[in-house]
C-alpha cells in the first residue's frame, strides 16, 4: 500500500453550498425530532382518552350495549356475558344507567390524563380525568393500556 502525503496547497477547496446544505439538513432533522418527541409525549395518553370519548358518547346516546362492550373491551360480550360475570351488565346499568350516580349523561368533558407514579399501578394504565354533567366532583376511568378495558378509577381524582 502507498501512501501519499499531501500539503495544504493539495487539499480539496472548501465547498460552502455543500457545508451549508449540511448544517441545514442535520437542523431540520434535529428539529423534527424534538418535535415530534414532545408531541409524542403530549399525547401519549390520546389512545385512552379517545376510547373514554367514544364511551361518553355511547352514554350520552344512550346505546348502553356498545358502551358496556367498550367497558369491557369485548363488543362481541352479548354472545358470552358469563365471561364477564365479575361485572355484568345489569350492575353496568346500575352504575351507568339513568339511575346511577351521574343520572342520565348529558354532557361530558375530558379534562385530561395520567398515567400514576404508585406501585399499583406499574405503569399498565391511565386514567382519565372527565366532568360529567357539570358535577362539581370530577370522575375518574381507569383504562388499562394492554386490553382497554375499563374500571372506575383507582385513584382520586382531583383538579
Amino acid at each position: 500500500m502507498l501512501l501519499l502525503a499531501m500539503t495544504i496547497f493539495q487539499a480539496e477547496e472548501y465547498d460552502f453550498k455543500k457545508a451549508r446544505r449540511r448544517k441545514i439538513i442535520v437542523s431540520v432533522v434535529i428539529a423534527v425530532v424534538l418535535v415530534l418527541g414532545i408531541l409524542g409525549f403530549i399525547f401519549r395518553n390520546w389512545p385512552e382518552e379517545r376510547l373514554v370519548n367514544k364511551f361518553m358518547t355511547a352514554l350520552q346516546a344512550k346505546d348502553y350495549k356498545a358502551a358496556y362492550g367498550l367497558w369491557v373491551a369485548d363488543k362481541d360480550w352479548q354472545q358470552h356475558p358469563q365471561q364477564h360475570a365479575q361485572y355484568p351488565y345489569q350492575d353496568f346499568i346500575r352504575d351507568w344507567g339513568p339511575g346511577g350516580d351521574w343520572g342520565e349523561i348529558k354532557t361530558f368533558k375530558i379534562e385530561g390524563s395520567e398515567v400514576p407514579k404508585v406501585s399499583y399501578s406499574s405503569g399498565n394504565g391511565v386514567v382519565v380525568m372527565l366532568t360529567i354533567n357539570d358535577h362539581k366532583e370530577p370522575a375518574g376511568i381507569w383504562v388499562t393500556k394492554s386490553d382497554h378495558s375499563m374500571t372506575f378509577s383507582p385513584f382520586e381524582v382531583v383538579r
